[in-house]
């Protein structure tokens, strides 16, 4: 059983690797990174405390290497974040929610569709309930662009999971460009 209970918590932080840097190499390097040291089968005589503050530690030890491993492409994707205007895009209707079978294979490709910076974003404040403030730390950025990046994260990750469940935008109607001429 603690195989099991193991194994699942490595799986865990394979994850939150691969969410963070979008490619699997660099995540099963940083999860064995963090694990190193640590016997996940010997947790016998270990109290349900340091059981539990062993995998928040561990988790920290993920993220902070996943985002280490990135950190030339998430400031990159940060500048560009900045200079996004997430506000143009079309959504589903307020009415719309998640389908109750999506599962975590549809929640990654979603999530994977995302930008690194804003996905870094989604996934430290979002899945791991994290404060901006700490994620702008993590992120090595300014708190008002994490905040961009969670409300443009936030919508382009509705309009993927959306998508999904088969809802179109509508097509882009008529608009007036600054010279006065109308386009379809």
């Amino acid at each position: 059983m603690q195989t099991l209970e193991a194994n699942e918590r490595a799986a865990d932080l394979l994850w939150l690797a691969y969410l963070l840097t979008g490619r699997r190499e660099p995540s099963v390097d940083v999860t064995l990174d963090a694990m190193a040291g640590e016997d996940l089968d010997s947790e016998e005589g270990a109290s349900s405390f340091f059981s539990t503050w062993m995998l928040a530690w561990s988790r920290k030890v993920v993220i902070g290497k996943a985002l280490a491993a990135i950190r030339d492409e998430l400031a990159t994707s940060a500048r560009l974040t900045g200079w996004k205007q997430y506000g143009k895009s079309a959504i589903p209707p307020r009415s719309w929610v998640i389908d109750r079978n999506t599962s975590k294979i549809q929640l990654e490709r979603a999530l994977l569709a995302l930008d690194v910076f804003p996905r870094c974003v989604l996934v430290l404040s979002i899945f791991e309930g994290m404060s901006l403030e700490d994620a702008a730390i993590l992120l090595d950025s300014g708190l008002e662009l994490v905040r961009q990046a969670r409300m443009g994260g936030l919508r382009e990750l509705t309009r993927n999971l959306a998508r999904m469940q088969g809802w179109k935008s509508a097509p882009a109607g008529p608009f007036v460009m600054t010279s006065g001429m109308q386009h379809a």
